[in-house]
């Protein structure tokens, strides 16, 4: 199954992230655990001393300069060197699409060359003290950094094909085949039974389900990429109005009702605020 950009940032639409702790660390015995299998996720930035990780049984050594994610539900052993321990920053995480976990109990160790040492430490730092400050704005920018952490560690470590293996994980792949079959057909009627016959379900049960994932029931969500593919359509294209409504799959005055409803401002207003 390729994967089209667009479902994969349809779905990431619905990442949402949370540190539950955060801090740096230089102790030898606070880092030597033996087959903990933490409900959490944990992420490292290790900047000094050596050490070894047990992941699901496979054995890392990770070395200064290195980023790693251990994701929650794999069994975990950690050593580090009483005469040189590992120098640590470190979070636990939570990171969800919809109520998927991001990183699967069944996965494995995420480890990487941090690309720029001092940046990888900065964000650290400033997500550490973010953290501890606990206040409305301290939150954003803690979730802000983890955000930007994860991403340096998946494309800094080769997992370009990260969102694809996720995709094709258990109910995520049933989805993911619906989500797919509502881009490529935006332009046509759709409707929810046509949708739950995709996964074998009946519309009754296929509704919850969907909204489950995804946040909003199914032809809400229809609706909204709709919006979004008119949105763009408006600002890069010479469509007329009634075309971009055609392209949508919508009648030019529901289409006009339904994007005033959603944007606030006309089809037209909104070309206009964008040129």
């Amino acid at each position: 199954m390729n994967t089209p950009p667009n479902l994969t940032s349809g779905m990431l639409e619905n990442l949402s992230v949370n540190v539950s702790y955060a801090q740096v660390s230089t102790k030898y015995p606070g880092w030597n655990r033996t087959n903990e299998t933490p409900s959490f996720g944990r992420f490292y930035y290790i900047d000094k001393g050596e050490g070894k990780v047990v992941l699901n049984g496979m054995t890392y050594y990770p070395k200064p300069g290195q980023l790693m994610i251990m994701p929650a539900g794999t069994t975990q052993t950690t050593d580090t060197s009483r005469e040189n321990p590992y120098t640590r920053y470190y979070c636990h995480f939570d990171a969800r699409i919809g109520e998927w976990p991001l990183f699967h109990a069944a996965g494995k160790l995420y480890i990487s060359d941090a690309p720029d040492r001092d940046a990888v430490r900065k964000i650290f730092t400033e997500m550490i003290a973010n953290f501890h400050r606990n206040d409305f704005f301290s939150k954003m920018r803690t979730q802000a950094s983890l955000m930007n952490l994860l991403a340096l560690c998946l494309e800094s470590g080769g997992y370009q094909d990260f969102m694809k293996e996720f995709i094709m994980t258990g109910d995520q792949g049933k989805l993911a085949s619906v989500l797919n079959f509502i881009d490529e057909r935006l332009n046509w009627p759709l409707e929810v039974e046509d949708l739950a016959e995709i996964v074998h379900l009946h519309p009754n049960y296929f509704i919850p389900y969907f909204k489950k994932f995804v946040g909003v029931p199914p032809m809400q969500y229809v609706q909204l990429k709709r919006m979004e593919y008119a949105k763009r359509l408006l600002s890069y294209s010479d469509s007329s109005i009634s075309s971009v409504a055609e392209q949508v799959g919508m009648e030019l005055a529901h289409f006009s009702k339904s994007f005033k409803k959603n944007t606030g401002v006309s089809p037209s207003a909104y070309r206009i605020s964008t040129k």
